[in-house]
């Protein structure tokens, strides 16, 4: 099971050992309500999608994995603290295991996950550095080195959105001003864009088109977002030396309107240092959820029994819905292995399509 919770939307999905979706649902994350309500929210949807997979598969998922925003303690299992969500300490595992009846859950930051998911199936794969900058209603980071994510010494790796990139700019829901995220996320995009011409609601997909339109307003917005985050990138090229920089999240959604100005805007920048290649995420919005994914199927390796042991998964009579791995080695033992999980019920290899919890 994975799941992707974000500031504005949630993402689920069942997922076999190839790292495709059996099931998958999206949910917007009710932030309005408080943070007691966004946790009630991601309990519930981690809940209906493990009943889902009882009822369309046959099976409950054996391991789950859910990445947040923020300062994300992975080893204690614990969000110290995620701004858009308004969570601190929360000990997220230990609540997200108990309401799905004891399956073993992996914590993970969304981004960090992300660049995982994307350093080794997506745009990363095969550089040896990469940096993954996730440009969505915050703005995080994630540096890869040699097909890992560091985390850093207390969990706090690559939050480039809190930069300051812009003192006494606007204020920041970390408590700064003038954050990176503060002025180029998509949320401060929309927000400058909608203070500017495009009115109220207006977000960031529209002032890319307002862009693509020639609108000199949208453009004036677009370019001081642009500068402030090749400010940003220039810092993050002079301190890692990535050799390539992944641009995700939904402000990439704009192409070549976002990624060409940006990439001449560092290249003004650079003076000693080595340029980047600076290319748009394979992904797209679902690396956060696939990386989750990769990190439920390591809990699984880690935490499987020895021969003709039963796992409580087992115990509880539930199996594993995955297909036999393949030879990555995020994704288990490979086929023939005695150790290998069961093969999925007909009914979730027969149909290549995903299908949303509502559907028989």
């Amino acid at each position: 099971m994975a799941l992707d919770v974000g500031g504005t939307g949630m993402k689920a999905a069942v997922l076999d050992g190839t790292h495709r979706p059996l099931l998958r649902e999206r949910r917007p994350t009710p932030r309005d309500g408080g943070p007691q309500a966004v946790l009630d929210a991601v309990l519930e949807f981690a809940a209906d999608l493990r009943e889902a997979s009882l009822r369309h598969l046959g099976s409950a998922p054996v391991a789950a994995g859910v990445v947040v925003p923020g300062i994300v303690d992975d080893a204690a299992g614990v969000v110290r603290y995620a701004a858009n969500l308004g969570w601190r300490d929360l000990p997220l595992r230990r609540l997200l295991s108990e309401r799905l009846d004891g399956t073993p859950v992996a914590l993970g930051h969304d981004v960090r996950t992300g660049g995982l998911a994307e350093g080794r199936l997506g745009a990363g794969d095969g550089a040896d550095r990469f940096f993954f900058v996730a440009l969505g209603t915050g703005i995080s980071g994630a540096l890869g080195i040699d097909g890992r994510v560091e985390p850093g010494a207390h969990s706090g790796a690559g939050e480039i959105g809190h930069v300051v990139v812009r003192p006494g700019g606007p204020a920041c829901g970390c408590g700064q001003a003038g954050c990176l995220e503060a002025v180029a996320s998509a949320a401060a995009v929309g927000r400058d864009w909608a203070l500017a011409g495009g009115g109220p609601g207006a977000d960031a997909a529209d002032a890319a088109r307002a862009v693509a339109a020639g609108d000199p307003a949208a453009l004036t917005v677009w370019q001081n977002a642009v500068a402030a985050l090749a400010d940003g990138l220039l810092l993050v090229v002079t301190l890692l030396d990535p050799r390539v920089v992944i641009v995700g999240g939904g402000l990439a959604e704009a192409g070549d309107t976002l990624l060409r100005p940006l990439r001449a805007a560092l290249r003004e920048r650079l003076t000693f240092q080595q340029e980047p290649a600076l290319v748009p995420a394979a992904l797209g919005d679902g690396a956060g959820c696939l990386g989750a994914g990769l990190l439920a199927w390591e809990l699984r390796e880690r935490t499987r029994p020895g021969p003709g042991t039963a796992s409580p998964a087992d115990r509880a009579g539930t199996t594993t819905a995955t297909s036999a791995p393949t030879s990555d080695p995020a994704a288990g033992p490979p086929a023939g292995d005695p150790a290998a999980e069961p093969s999925p019920p007909a009914s979730a290899t027969t149909d290549p399509t995903p299908r949303r919890f509502d559907q028989p």
